[in-house]
């Protein structure tokens, strides 16, 4: 194990709040006193914790308002993991650098690879994959973690919010033509644990570079809505009809990718590493939902 602690950016975020929880090794940091739009506060955090590895799970992650706020956007999502993979190869500590399925767009027809040309639709997926390629050139012993559709019991994500928007109304409709991996943070942070836990026994050159990780198999966001809902049901709780509807109907100011589907085998392959199906992911998350819900 290592003796100095896991620095995890992200403050109040989902998979830093689920990775503080699975591990009493986690020291985790957000503002006011880490801040990328504050560089200062990065190499002052960097110096006070003396990490033995870090996680960076701070962006900048608001799609639409980056459309308009890019230069918040790259700051979050490059020019500061830029500043902390650069910390991270001076004082020779391994960087994980989580990133996001929306590098692609979604035109492939097929689950994506590693190797797969990349083609973001909007500044947000801009903003990431340039953030991939510093933390990648910064020279840190790094690992880029593509992930998707990420949610947990706490915080804002799409899960939470259909369970709130069901309980005032009796009809939502449901974007039904996109296509990803839904991804449960709790099941991030303990894949992202083991993956930890093989660089903790001596680093290897095949570690580093790009890793797709994400729930197994696929849905829709309907399909993930619908999911949602069944889960409540289950729970007696009284659930809308939930219809599904093209994304031409649902304008929004960034483009997402249609089908931003993960293929996850090489992460397997190198560190032995799976994340369980996104419905067994999604039990976990409504799961921890409703037992706070009952407390």
């Amino acid at each position: 194990m290592f003796e100095r602690p896991i620095l995890v950016t992200g403050g109040a975020g989902q998979l830093a709040s689920a990775l503080s929880a699975a591990s009493g090794s986690v020291h985790r940091v957000g503002r006011p006193d880490f801040d990328f739009d504050r560089p200062e506060t990065i190499d002052a955090v960097f110096q006070a914790a003396r990490p033995s590895l870090v996680v960076n799970a701070a962006a900048y992650t608001a799609v639409d308002a980056a459309e308009t706020d890019a230069e918040a956007a790259y700051r979050a999502n490059e020019n500061g993991p830029a500043r902390l993979a650069a910390l991270c190869a001076a004082a020779d500590v391994p960087f994980i650098h989580i990133s996001t399925d929306y590098v692609f767009d979604g035109n492939k027809g097929a689950p994506y690879t590693e190797g797969d040309a990349v083609g973001p639709t909007g500044v947000y997926g801009a903003s990431k994959l340039t953030g991939e390629q510093a933390v990648l050139a910064s020279g840190a012993r790094a690992v880029v973690l593509r992930t998707s559709w990420v949610h947990y019991h706490e915080g804002k994500n799409f899960v939470r919010t259909m369970l709130n928007v069901g309980k005032t109304r009796d009809r939502l409709t449901v974007v039904a033509d996109q296509r990803g991996c839904p991804s449960a943070a709790a099941d991030l942070a303990d894949a992202i644990l083991a993956i930890i836990g093989r660089i903790q026994q001596g680093w290897r050159d095949e570690y580093a570079g790009v890793f797709h990780l994400a729930g197994g198999g696929d849905t829709t966001w309907y399909g993930l809505a619908c999911a949602v809902f069944e889960d409540a049901a289950a729970q007696g709780w009284k659930i809308p009809v939930v219809a599904p509807i093209a994304t031409a109907d649902w304008p929004t100011p960034a483009k997402r990718p249609a089908d931003s589907r993960l293929d996850c085998g090489r992460l397997a392959r190198v560190f032995d590493v799976r994340m369980p199906h996104w419905r067994d992911g999604l039990r976990r998350t409504t799961g921890a939902i409703f037992a706070g819900a009952a407390t």
